[in-house]
């Protein structure tokens, strides 16, 4: 820390590292001190576009230098972990991209790397920070749906086959950890669970990849039942063309809510247990698609929010916004999605 500033590192210089660069300029507590990228002329041409902040060819390198106190990690999902940890043992603090990493194992070891250095490390899943996000949860834990029987995310994305050529990572399992679901409909499969504030018990699945030239899926449906006895589905594609705006819809016995976007699109009770649920008069809102057809369509807002969070929870030594164990949720459930669709099996899913 220099200034009263705690001074940021990102580690991998591609799409995402501008909004994270737009995040920690909006907070006032925080700078960007430094950038590592193993493509050394991208990373030095980032760096001086940023404020000449310093480079680093590796991360050894970047979580050594003494300026950094938090590693932005921006690097592929299936490399997540190991910034992470070379980030924690050396005693610096953490901000993940989504997902948290591609494998259970691997993101168990990050999160027990945290707890042992006694650093922070907050996550990326910025659909939560949404002011309706929050009035959803809100609503759903007190009941106001009665009893929960169906929570559904339709997370029909479009990339193209120039989007998958863009980077040799994409559309691998190696390093992507997957297709649609792993890397652009894991925020939609977090916010269901986050939205529901319940666990997946077992899923059953069915995926596969029939557009796209790609090791991964590009296409999956799933059915899921959750530990307080709703039903659920999931539709995850990047192969809808031109895509449609993120849904989910959670019904309950006396109502249902519905989020496009990030923006409540209906909130239907019933004034007495057996009635008719009637529409509430919502506010007209913009519809936000997010990054339906553009994964550089995205704004910073989210990121600024997650960024000031752990700053604050930094200084106040307390819990970040969203923990590894509460981001590592979405990815379990894709990862039992998987497995089921690999063995035409229906799968029970770990506790984390």
């Amino acid at each position: 820390m220099r200034n009263g500033k705690l001074g940021f590192g990102i580690l991998g210089c591609g799409v995402i590292a501008p909004t994270h660069v737009k995040a920690i300029h909006a907070c006032a507590e925080a700078e960007l001190v430094a950038v590592c990228d193993i493509d050394e002329p991208k990373g030095r041409a980032f760096a001086a576009a940023n404020g000449n902040v310093s480079f680093h060819a590796n991360a050894g390198d970047l979580v050594k230098d003494p300026h950094v106190d938090v590693v932005c990690i921006c690097t592929p999902s299936g490399l997540h972990a190991d910034g992470a940890i070379a980030a924690a043992a050396a005693g610096k603090h953490v901000f993940c991209e989504k997902p948290l990493d591609i494998a259970r194992d691997r993101m168990s070891r990050m999160i027990d790397a945290v707890d042992k250095a006694g650093v922070k490390m907050g996550c990326v899943f910025q659909s939560r920070t949404a002011p309706d996000s929050a009035r959803v949860r809100q609503a759903v834990t007190d009941g106001a749906l009665g009893k929960m029987t169906l929570a559904d995310a339709f997370l029909k994305d479009y990339r193209s086959r120039a989007y998958y050529r863009s980077a040799g990572w994409r559309g691998t399992w190696a390093l992507d950890g997957g297709g649609a679901l792993m890397n652009q409909g894991v925020h939609g499969v977090d916010l269901l669970l986050w939205l529901l504030n319940d666990d997946v018990d077992r899923v059953f699945a069915r995926t596969d990849h029939k557009v796209r030239d790609i090791e991964v899926e590009d296409t999956s449906v799933a059915c899921l039942q959750f530990a307080g006895g709703a039903f659920g589905t999931i539709i995850g594609t990047t192969s809808c063309n031109p895509g449609e705006v993120r849904r989910i819809e959670l019904h309950g016995d006396i109502g249902t809510i519905t989020v496009r976007g990030s923006t409540i699109t209906r909130w239907a009770l019933a004034d007495a247990p057996d009635a008719r649920a009637k529409d509430l008069d919502l506010a007209q809102k913009r519809i936000e698609d997010g990054t339906t057809g553009d994964n550089k369509a995205i704004t910073s807002q989210g990121h600024e929010f997650l960024v000031a969070d752990l700053v604050a929870a930094i200084q106040q030594n307390r819990e970040p916004f969203i923990t590894g164990r509460s981001a590592r949720k979405a990815v379990d459930l894709i990862l039992g999605i998987y497995e089921s669709a690999r063995t035409g099996t229906d799968v029970a899913l770990p506790r984390s």
